[in-house]
């Protein structure tokens, strides 16, 4: 089949768009049947294999409902040692590529996915569907052009950023990549600002980042507008784009900002702060970001169309749903097989743990991956599509539970430091416990040395999730609750925090102490790099 680089060189622009994005056309029972189609050729596929009979069990199903009543729902830990050891002989297909994130310490740091060709293509194709959606509102249109640039700030192989979405996408249209895919040497912040550098000289049509990186880029654009290396100046081409960019913010009257020096046809960004990150990005950068939910284990998920919400994708993995309360029950006993909804069952407002089935000779079976979504809408009404409409709402594991009234997710706290206008570099959030019960504990390193009172940051934000959340306003009435105890941290403590751990050799995804619970040895390396 062509990509869309051949079809565009063949004048076929318009069947660019049905090949990557016609899937928002399908209604629901097409998208059903493509689902169940493609799950019930992939049982064959690991009923072949020793992984697939040890997952199966004694019995292969030959339909989906015996598929979803007979096979028990998984973790990573049903497939060690076959995939932490890389047995490729047990899998239902060949890998054309391992992929790693990271596992759970203590028990394996790592975890390997494989990729198979058809996963490999299908996840790429759908990327470059999502930079089409960014870039456009016209349906049927193709606005890229043959040596767009693109700048990525992409993990190394083996991260499947890095190994899969990267390659595979230009596989499909080969935009020009800053810095290169294949560059080596430096870490990841040298790598961002050698991009920057060639940005300056050569422009960006499409940008490929985290949220949280494209609005710090944005905040030092903000910060050093007027102070330029004397080097780049000296180049005409540097010259002339700061030049024309300056004059565009001086007409403004407000400092200068990337969306000044470069006029971007698309923008796809990553990250669990989309929400809170989703209009200072347009903002900075003059476009809506497109964002995409997907997970190593089960590749693409699905990704914003044309609305804040995100549109399911039909044939990446086969899509099951366990509804709020029997994922609650399933925590409560581990040994509890929680029953799960289709997306065709699935009902707006309310909240699942999603579990993926790989297509394509993938590996995974009914996998929990660990996260909650939220479903918006059973169809996008505005733009006629079929397919249910979520957002992400947490890691199941990463949830603040404050005496079964509230359950506090890294959005929700997030939230309520961005309304309590609370400047900050970076935080991290625990629950403690005491005698008089518990309560939030919030790590804040603030922004540009600012000096705050601590308790009054706490007061802030106990205002503000009382107006996010009436559970939590429930819980202050009832319980009596206390608003978050406030640590404030010396300003570059998340940075010596990860410069330390890089020196170590910690591995890229582990670098950064996550949002929510961390451990207590990474909260004395966090509280010693702050004295």
């Amino acid at each position: 089949m062509l990509t869309a680089i051949e079809l565009l060189r063949r004048g076929r622009e318009d069947e660019i768009w049905s090949r990557y994005c016609g899937f928002i056309d399908l209604d629901m029972a097409e998208f059903m049947e493509i689902q169940n189609g493609l799950l019930l050729e992939q049982i064959q596929r690991l009923g072949q294999c020793e992984l697939g009979r040890k997952l199966l069990g004694s019995a292969v199903p030959d339909t989906v409902e015996a598929f979803r009543r007979d096979v028990p729902l998984t973790t990573y830990e049903d497939y060690i040692p076959y995939l932490t050891e890389k047995q490729e002989d047990v899998l239902p297909e060949a890998p054309y590529v391992w992929t790693r994130t990271s596992g759970r310490s203590g028990a394996y740091d790592t975890k390997w996915v494989p990729y198979t060709r058809g996963q490999y293509e299908k996840f790429s194709l759908y990327m470059l569907a999502g930079f089409i959606f960014a870039s456009t509102e016209q349906k049927g249109a193709f606005v890229f052009e043959e040596g767009d640039i693109m700048f990525a700030t992409l993990g190394p192989p083996p991260y499947v950023s890095g190994a899969v979405i990267g390659p595979g996408s230009l596989e499909h249209f080969p935009f020009t990549c800053i810095p290169p895919l294949d560059a080596e040497g430096g870490d990841f912040q040298e790598r961002i600002a050698q991009g920057f550098q060639v940005a300056l000289r050569d422009g960006i049509d499409v940008c490929y980042a985290l949220a949280s990186v494209l609005v710090r880029v944005g905040e030092q654009f903000e910060r050093q507008s007027s102070s330029f290396d004397a080097k780049q100046l000296l180049q005409p081409k540097v010259a002339l784009r700061l030049a024309k960019g300056l004059i565009k913010s001086k007409l403004a009257g407000r400092p200068l900002l990337p969306k000044d020096l470069w006029t971007v046809k698309a923008v796809a960004a990553g990250g669990t702060d989309m929400d809170i990150y989703r209009d200072r990005i347009e903002y900075y950068w003059g476009k809506a970001p497109l964002e995409g939910y997907a997970c190593t284990e089960l590749g693409l998920t699905s990704f914003t169309t044309w609305n804040t919400s995100l549109t399911f994708v039909p044939d990446m993995s086969f899509w099951e749903f366990i509804p709020e309360e029997e994922h609650l029950k399933s925590r409560q006993d581990p040994a509890y097989q929680p029953r799960t909804v289709l997306l065709d069952e699935v009902q707006p407002g309310q909240i699942y743990e999603i579990v993926g089935t790989n297509f394509h000779g993938g590996a995974f079976v009914r996998y929990r991956v660990g996260d909650l979504v939220e479903i918006t809408a059973l169809r996008d009404e505005e733009h006629g599509i079929d397919i249910p409409q979520m957002v992400f709402h947490a890691r199941a594991d990463d949830i603040i539970d404050l005496g079964g009234f509230t359950r506090l997710t890294e959005r929700s706290i997030a939230w309520a430091l961005e309304n309590a206008k609370i400047a900050y570099s970076d935080w991290t959030a625990r629950k403690d416990v005491g005698e008089s019960g518990p309560w939030i504990h919030l790590y804040i390193e603030g922004k540009d040395h600012e000096h705050r009172d601590a308790q009054a940051v706490g007061q802030a934000v106990h205002g503000c999730l009382q107006d996010l959340d009436p559970e939590y306003r429930d819980w202050i009435e009832v319980m009596h609750g206390d608003p978050p105890v406030v640590t404030l941290l010396s300003p570059g403590t998340f940075e010596r925090y990860m410069a330390e751990k890089q020196a170590q050799g910690a591995d890229l995804a582990q670098l950064k102490p996550v949002r929510m619970k961390p451990s207590d040895e990474v909260m004395a390396d966090l509280l010693r790099q702050s004295t």
